[in-house]
């Protein structure tokens, strides 16, 4: 998947926000909190998109030779694609989805609420 796809992807998830941190990384966040970077360092580091995802979905990727742990994040179950074709675009949208709900998930009642995601 290309970056602008990536990123126009991410930012049609509801409430997605998009900054520029990180010499020059587009951080993808709901609630304040990130789901989804790429671009920037992460490219620096290898490339591959990085993003949240399940406690299963971390070992089934890494097992798989998809993704590796993130630098920084792998403690919060975030992986690094092995190169950001690594997956189809459908199942990246999929994986994007899934690490957008994650994060929402854990964003307090209120928070949701004012941000429509109840």
């Amino acid at each position: 998947m290309r970056l602008k796809t990536f990123e126009a992807h991410c930012l049609r998830l509801p409430a997605a926000t998009k900054v520029v941190q990180w010499e020059g990384t587009s951080v993808f966040k709901v609630g304040g909190k990130m789901f989804a970077l790429g671009g920037g360092f992460v490219e620096r580091l290898g490339g591959g998109f990085m993003f949240k995802v399940s406690n299963m979905a971390y070992q089934l990727m890494i097992e798989q030779e998809l993704a590796r742990p993130a630098p920084y994040l792998a403690r919060a179950k975030w992986v690094q694609l092995v190169g950001n074709d690594a997956l189809p675009d459908a199942e990246l949208k999929a994986y994007l989805n899934q690490a957008h709900a994650l994060v929402a998930g854990k964003l307090t009642r209120k928070s949701r609420k004012a941000l429509g995601l109840e």
